[in-house]
């Protein structure tokens, strides 16, 4: 009687430990949810939106007042060198500070463990230059992107920071870099459009399953915006929109994100 009972013992505990192994294998044809956390911050502070007080490598300090931007074209990569590509109409994302409701891109992908993560930072020239109706959601100028779309250059703004600086010249010591630019019909025409691709290793992988969510969850450093493969002088550069020296923060700005960890 002894016998079977331990026998009856040691069958369950290797029937838990399958069970609980199997949890670690995937299905890539299920679909699990992953979300990509966008956390902004400056330097080692939280972003504080009209009340941080923040300063550069120019010495110039400054408070941000509005801070948003499009995350697009989203794709992810495995070990075994394949890679995940979200369907191009579930992949656009307006991240802005202050709205919890706009802080993260959730998406779903098939299970499994993905060691990088790419996306641009900004709208392809094909969605720019579709047909309104094609532009819904994120991408919708009447709606969630009013204020993130030039109908004058029939484009959107990529990048927008607005805020205040002692240094700035401009009316109500005003700073703002509205950064747009898809490249137009012309290779001389100015392309803005950033390709940022992050290893996931060194901050942990996502491991994808249908039963559960997972969050990437990446820092955003804006001070970098102004200090990075160039400084940025607000009393210089004030206002920047559509000119050339836009390139010159969209170089900085693609330098911002960091993966911190990840939570699954």
């Amino acid at each position: 009687m002894k016998h079977i009972l331990y026998t009856a013992i040691i069958s369950l505990l290797i029937f838990s430990s399958c069970k609980k192994d199997n949890t670690n294998e995937y299905n890539s044809n299920n679909k699990g949810e992953l979300s990509i956390e966008f956390d902004n911050i400056v330097g080692g502070e939280n972003l504080a939106l009209n009340t941080g007080s923040y300063t550069n490598s120019s010495g110039e300090t400054y408070k941000i007042t509005t801070l948003k931007y499009f995350i697009s074209n989203i794709s992810l990569g495995k070990a075994d060198g394949t890679t995940y590509t979200v369907p191009q109409n579930d992949s656009y994302f307006l991240i802005e500070e202050g709205n919890e409701d706009a802080d993260h891109a959730s998406i779903e992908v098939p299970e499994g463990e993905y060691k990088t993560l790419t996306f641009m930072v900004g709208i392809d020239s094909l969605r720019n230059t579709k047909d309104v109706s094609e532009r819904t959601g994120a991408l919708d100028p009447a709606g969630t992107a009013n204020g993130m779309y030039w109908g004058w250059n029939s484009g959107y703004i990529f990048f927008k920071i607005e805020g205040t600086s002692t240094a700035s010249t401009a009316d109500g010591n005003m700073f703002m870099y509205h950064i747009g630019g898809f490249g137009g019909y012309s290779s001389s025409t100015i392309n803005n459009i950033k390709t940022v691709t992050l290893n996931l290793e060194p901050g942990g992988t996502p491991k994808v399953h249908q039963a559960k969510e997972t969050n990437i969850h990446l820092m955003v450093d804006i001070a970098k915006l102004f200090d990075n493969k160039s400084h940025i002088s607000i009393k210089e550069h004030a206002a920047v929109m559509f000119d050339a020296y836009s390139t010159t923060i969209a170089d900085n700005y693609a330098t911002m994100f960091r993966h911190d960890h990840t939570e699954n």
